[in-house]
């Protein structure tokens, strides 16, 4: 089987405005917050200029080798001694941020909290964060994705429970919502789908998306394949659930891989937790696996 598990961080970022999909996708703040929450000093970033890499997604940056040699060393973190590791899980998250001087400030939430206001309140009236526009929710997160006090705080705070901790960006109040089972992204090569397409059980059981133009698929196009352009996602993605089953596997391709990675991503940001994005895309598929199918 040649398969590889996809880093979350080794995606391609949005690039175009998304004033549009900004009420159907509160992600889109999460996003810009989660990218400066994540960021290493010492990384080198690289952004995709694609044309069509607009989905609103999770962090989506690729990091040089610094990455690897980030060093994390803890900040303090409060909370409640009733924990959980939630290893190989992922947390709903939100949360408010104030400078590191407003301290006083933080306590006085805080308590505002305990009497009974909501946080998302307080975050669209106090926080600095980007994400206040949408009352503080960062969304669904996984293990390093951020700095290592908030994901401390997030991964041990018990759910629902508000806690505080202190990063370099300033002081936090942050709750976590729910969590769930981490899903999975991984790239299935143009020969192993070649070998599962002849499986007449695999079209039936396996949920196939074509996220090409319409012009393109008339070019050349894969059997079982349901065609959701890219340019219409305004139209399909907020329905997306009501054709597609989070929980069956999905298969998702484009020209080269790269809009179809967007997609995957996104989806997987939706709660589907088998998504198989097809590597090199149809162009690989026509050069390795199957030669009648055209390339363009």
């Amino acid at each position: 089987m040649i398969m590889s598990r996809v880093n979350p961080k080794s995606l391609s970022s949005p690039t175009i405005l998304l004033s549009n999909l900004r009420v159907s996708f509160p992600s889109i703040s999460r996003s810009r917050f989660l990218f400066s929450l994540s960021k290493p000093q010492s990384s080198k970033l690289m952004v995709s200029n694609r044309p069509n890499s607009w989905l609103p997604s999770s962090p989506t940056l690729r990091w040089g080798p610094s990455m690897l040699n980030h060093q994390r060393t803890l900040g303090r973190v409060y909370f409640s001694s009733e924990t959980s590791g939630r290893e190989n899980k992922e947390v709903l998250v939100q949360h408010l941020l104030v400078n590191e001087s407003d301290l006083k400030l933080l306590i006085e939430l805080q308590e505002k909290i305990a009497r009974g206001v909501d946080l998302s309140d307080l975050a669209a009236e106090h926080s600095i964060c980007p994400s206040k526009e949408n009352g503080g929710m960062l969304g669904w997160i996984r293990r390093g994705q951020t700095v290592p006090e908030f994901e401390e705080a997030a991964f041990t705070a018990p759910l629902e429970q508000v806690v505080r901790c202190k990063t370099k960006f300033g002081w936090h109040l942050l709750q976590v919502l729910s969590e769930r089972d981490e899903c999975m992204l991984e790239e299935i090569a143009p020969e192993e789908l070649h070998a599962k397409l002849q499986d007449p059980g695999f079209l039936d059981e396996a949920q196939l998306i074509d996220v090409r133009e319409p012009e393109e698929v008339e070019k050349a196009s894969l059997p079982g394949f349901k065609m959701l352009p890219l340019r219409q996602f305004g139209t399909w993605g907020p329905v997306i659930t009501d054709e597609f089953d989070p929980a069956k596997d999905t298969y998702i391709l484009c020209h080269h891989g790269v809009r179809s990675m967007q997609v995957a991503n996104w989806l997987q940001s939706q709660g589907f937790k088998r998504v198989y994005n097809v590597t090199g895309g149809i162009h690989a598929y026509s050069l390795k696996a199957d030669s009648s199918v055209p390339t363009y």
